[in-house]
């Protein structure tokens, strides 16, 4: 199929009621069925069960349970660094803020107040600053991290579509990340300076889940819900699970102006791993 093809495949899906129908299968406890469903996705994507805590497929009762696994203990070890890559995945793209347009792909940009949810002053202090977009595909490891230590100011859940996120998506649709449903995360660090963590959502991504709140999003009531979290002291290390995604996708970063110098290895398209250098 042609890139222009999928992209109006895209659109004419009915992603909602495709992605409702998904989550309901994914929590859903059938035994033998779920086990040998399981199976077929580790085959079918390359998963590397070595590497989780519990390898045996028929441990899990449901496929989300099988999706979120835990890792074993030291398979991601931390390097020493300001900034760690927070997830597996694949870089989609990385770099500067033009003033408060994010690079897509190609021909597309967006803005960080359209990422934020229209917030114009958060979206203000991360001007001229840096960000970083990584893809996680099915095969990858789906719980997220926190990339330095960070203290939870808010959370924002925005409505919105629902396409795919893979890189075809990705230099097709105008505005992508900006225009799917999303979970915004504002956290402040030791030194005072503020990053933000977005966890976009998909076709079939069932839900989002912070470990603070838990389960996000269903509910979806159509408009933007926020919580501010100031007032209480809710810390993660560097490293820390911060959250995951029921069924992958994709997690944005925003940082502020300043000296951030990305890993010279990070390229466009190339695989990264939890815990390894993402900026100093």
């Amino acid at each position: 199929m042609s890139d222009r093809l999928a992209i109006l495949f895209q659109y004419l899906l009915p992603k909602q009621a495709l992605t409702s129908l998904a989550g309901r299968a994914a929590n859903a406890r059938w035994g033998g069925l779920t086990t040998a469903v399981i199976r077929r996705f580790i085959q079918r994507y390359g998963v590397n069960m070595a590497e989780a805590a519990n390898p045996d497929p028929a441990a899990y009762p449901t496929f989300n349970e099988f999706f979120t696994r835990a890792l074993r203990p030291g398979v991601r070890p931390l390097a020493l660094a300001q900034l760690l890559c927070p997830v597996d995945g694949a870089i989609s793209q990385f770099g500067r803020i033009e003033r408060d347009q994010i690079f897509q792909a190609k021909g597309h940009h967006f803005s960080t107040t359209a990422l934020v949810g229209g917030d114009a002053a958060m979206a203000a202090r991360y001007e001229d600053g840096h960000f970083a977009n990584i893809y996680l595909s099915p095969k990858d490891y789906h719980r997220i991290h926190m990339p330095c230590a960070g203290r939870l100011l808010r959370m924002i859940h925005v409505p919105g579509d629902l396409f795919s996120v893979n890189p075809v998506t990705a230099r097709g649709v105008p505005g992508l990340f900006a225009r799917n449903e999303r979970v915004v995360c504002e956290f402040e660090r030791p030194d005072g300076e503020r990053f933000v963590m977005v966890l976009v959502g998909a076709t079939i991504v069932g839900s989002m889940a912070t470990v603070w709140h838990g389960v996000v999003n269903p509910p979806r009531p159509g408009q933007v819900r926020e919580w501010r979290y100031e007032n209480q002291r809710i810390e993660l290390a560097q490293g820390a699970e911060m959250g995951r995604f029921l069924l992958g996708s994709t997690v944005v970063m925003l940082f502020p102006k300043g000296p951030l110098k990305f890993n010279p290895a990070w390229l466009p398209a190339g695989p990264v791993r939890l815990g390894e250098v993402m900026a100093d």
